[in-house]
């Protein structure tokens, strides 16, 4: 008998109804803000009765429709958010491949290291992990402006890498760590240099780590906005910085509902993903938490 049919049956009950609020109060603001995202100003942000942003009564009155898209028309084709996904998408690609690539060799050079040096060179990246991201910017600031680097997606790639590559390193370190040395060594018996054996052998086993750390290193780049900001100017927008300049300053006025259409466009992405991923989520997040 199984641990759910010993649980009597309140108790179950109880069970599934605080589940079933719980992800009602997650997953609301996200699907408020998707219907949002089809009415006017007028009803989504009403003062007068919030009823209105679920009747669409000024909606249909402007567009002669209950739903509308206009803001995603005026976001992506008339301001050109298109732009700021395409930029968007060159910035985490690139970020995800360099932190990959350097934290697989990287973290599997130290996790087989008898040297204590590779301690320190840890301990070294965690202290560089835990400064604030805008001391690295402040110092990369200088030589970008001399060498007229400033305002392209190259500036914010390196800065976005020298950010998550120690995060990358030990991570990865970890689940090396937890890769018997044997495997390594049987593959050299057969035969293979080092690099094939972390090749064929090494990485097929800690895919799912792989998969994890790339998430967590997209999701850096994806959801940035300090650092863009600093470095980007306004033609190499990503879509953090480009939403936030729906919303307008004090002395320019925004278009809020273009605002409202880009959070959708920039959170649907990131649910799609966690979908595709979640199996290599969970098994990389809890790989080597019981060794055998």
């Amino acid at each position: 008998m199984s641990i759910a049919t010993r649980r009597p049956l309140p108790v179950q009950l109880l069970a599934m109804a605080f589940l079933a609020i719980w992800l009602i109060m997650a997953a609301f603001p996200f699907l408020w803000t998707l219907w949002g995202s089809f009415k006017v100003e007028g009803d989504f942000f009403s003062k007068a009765d919030w009823a209105q942003s679920l009747s669409g009564r000024l909606t249909e009155i402007e567009t002669g429709a209950a739903f509308t898209g206009n803001g995603y028309e005026g976001a992506w084709i008339q301001e050109e958010f298109w732009r700021a996904a395409l930029n968007s998408t060159i910035v985490c690609i690139c970020v995800v491949t360099i932190s990959l690539t350097c934290g697989t060799l990287g973290g599997y050079a130290l996790s087989r290291s008898p040297y204590r040096y590779a301690f320190w060179f840890l301990l070294f990246a965690l202290i560089a992990r835990a400064m604030p991201h805008m001391t690295l910017v402040a110092g990369y600031l200088l030589p970008f402006y001399q060498w007229n680097l400033w305002g392209h997606l190259s500036t914010t790639i390196i800065v976005l890498v020298a950010i998550n590559q120690p995060f990358t390193l030990w991570m990865l370190h970890a689940f090396f760590k937890n890769i018997p040395k044997d495997l390594d060594e049987s593959a050299m018996v057969d035969g293979c240099t080092r690099f094939q054996a972390f090749r064929h052998v090494i990485i097929p086993v800690m895919w799912p780590g792989v998969i994890t750390t790339g998430l967590f290193s997209f999701l850096l780049a994806y959801n940035d906005f300090a650092v863009t900001t600093m470095l980007l100017n306004k033609e190499n927008q990503t879509m953090v910085p480009k939403l936030a300049s729906f919303l307008g300053t004090t002395q320019t006025k925004g278009n809020v509902m273009f605002a409202v259409a880009a959070v959708v466009s920039i959170t649907a992405p990131l649910f799609v993903m966690v979908m595709v991923f979640q199996r290599q989520i969970v098994s990389g997040l809890t790989a080597g938490a019981v060794k055998g």
